[in-house]
């Protein structure tokens, strides 16, 4: 029986996310005949946690799919074995980048994708707590449906499975590596009041997460593309395309990978720092990895705590750095594009030595940039006003350590490539008895 991993990270009460999550978990089981882990990964405070506990209580049984609710403290103690196992150099400072004291949207798929391994899965499935599903003829509309249907095979079969096909034959014998869609509703970076305030202004923030070298009418069509996902537009029926499906093109709340991908290259690290969870999509779509592309778009909002002036200041940091590794993120998606197939080996997996040293690679580029990166911040925020001022005066005072951290995440997530294979090899070995607690519905 195929077995999968459906994970829902969280720091945040989402008794009602759970419900439904768990609503897709049992459509699998019951739709495709799949063994489900519903893996919840539970950095929220205590009271929430409870909360958490009392939602997977509450939960209807379903054959087939079991529930794992793990606090951090569970999750600690099945890195620190899956760690000490392996053999894995600097083993304290590995378990930092993978469980940090903070933020970190890399860091927490990378806890689920080895826990997923010490599942025996063969695929995990990312969903988000601050997300709800599209509906029609009054029953949710699961991304899951596709994520079974396609996902791990030959692009060649998956092709009479999809709408569409804008895949070279030439790949037509590489597995399905990822499923994907995107989102409606509330854009997922919280910037539209940037907007608002000032378009201008918008567009000289929002255009730092560019690439450079566009011209400027793809440059103003990028800008007013990002972070809006499918728009607002409501599901109806499926449309379906095998590709090479782009970061641009899917969210990260609405993603499945194969665990060839994932058992070889994690995701970055760093802390506070949107955008860090996109790595593998970029790797598969210039590795020419084969990708399914669908509109079961999951729904967006924007919780209240980021609303509020502590989560704002919070979410800008986050914004901030983003912005900060983008050229680093930038120049080692160059070079693995320019790489092209020579990033897999002679079986079709992708080579990890080779990504690890396009990182290292990459951290030759010049601080400067970002320092000029961070005027253009301060000069943006400062002509906003209000709170924007505040956020530009924390980006002040944290001038220097920002352009020092957005190089060493680089260093980081280097290192993480190395020690990534062993651990994964060892997390395969250690077993599903390492991930209790679970529960089966």
């Amino acid at each position: 029986m195929r077995r999968i991993c459906l994970t829902l990270p969280t720091d945040r009460a989402c008794e009602a996310t759970i419900a439904a999550v768990a609503e897709e978990a049992a459509h699998g089981a019951r739709a495709f005949g799949a063994e489900v882990r519903l893996l919840i990964l539970d950095s929220a405070d205590a009271p929430a946690r409870a909360v958490h506990r009392k939602a997977v209580e509450a939960l209807t049984p379903e054959p087939g799919v079991s529930v794992h609710h793990m606090d951090e403290d569970a999750q600690r103690s099945l890195l620190r074995e899956v760690i000490s196992r392996s053999g894995v150099a600097r083993p304290e400072k590995v378990l930092a980048l993978l469980l940090p004291q903070g933020v970190s949207y890399g860091a927490c798929t990378n806890r689920a994708f080895l826990i997923a391994e010490a599942l025996g899965c063969s695929s995990t499935h990312r969903r988000d707590s601050d997300s709800r599903y599209q509906s029609a003829d009054g029953a949710p509309v699961f991304p899951l449906h596709h994520e079974l249907e396609s996902l791990g095979l030959p692009a060649s079969e998956a092709a009479g499975l999809v709408s569409k096909r804008r895949l070279d034959p030439a790949y037509a014998h590489r597995p399905v590596s990822l499923v994907g869609g995107s989102f409606v509703g509330e854009m997922s970076v919280d910037v539209e009041e940037i907007r608002r305030l000032d378009p201008a202004v918008y567009h000289e923030v929002i255009g730092l997460s560019i690439p450079s070298g566009q011209p400027e009418i793809w440059r103003r069509s990028l800008v007013e593309s990002s972070f809006r996902g499918a728009g607002t537009t409501p599901y109806t029926a499926d449309l379906t395309t095998l590709t090479l499906v782009a970061a641009t093109q899917v969210d990260m709340c609405n993603i499945a990978f194969d665990r060839e991908v994932y058992r070889r290259v994690p995701l970055p690290p760093a802390l506070d720092t949107i955008g860090s969870d996109y790595f593998l999509i970029h790797l598969a779509q210039n590795a020419r990895l084969p990708g399914v592309l669908h509109n079961r778009h999951i729904i967006n909002y924007h919780t209240g705590e980021r609303r509020s002036e502590s989560g704002f200041l919070a979410y800008q940091l986050r914004l901030a750095k983003f912005l900060l590794s983008t050229p680093y993120l930038d120049a080692v998606y160059t070079r693995m594009r320019a790489a092209g197939d020579t990033l897999l080996d002679a079986d079709g997996h992708v080579r990890a030595p080779a990504v690890a040293d396009h990182v290292r690679e990459a951290t030759a580029l010049d601080p400067a940039v970002n320092s000029e990166r961070l005027d253009v911040l301060d000069r943006c925020y400062r002509s906003l006003g209000g709170r924007y001022t505040a956020a530009a005066d924390l980006f002040a005072t944290r001038r220097g350590s920002l352009i020092d951290r957005a190089r060493a995440d680089m260093d980081d997530f280097a290192l993480l490539i190395d020690a990534w294979e062993p651990l994964t090899r060892t997390a395969r070995r250690t077993g599903p008895t390492a991930a209790s607690p679970a529960a089966s519905l």
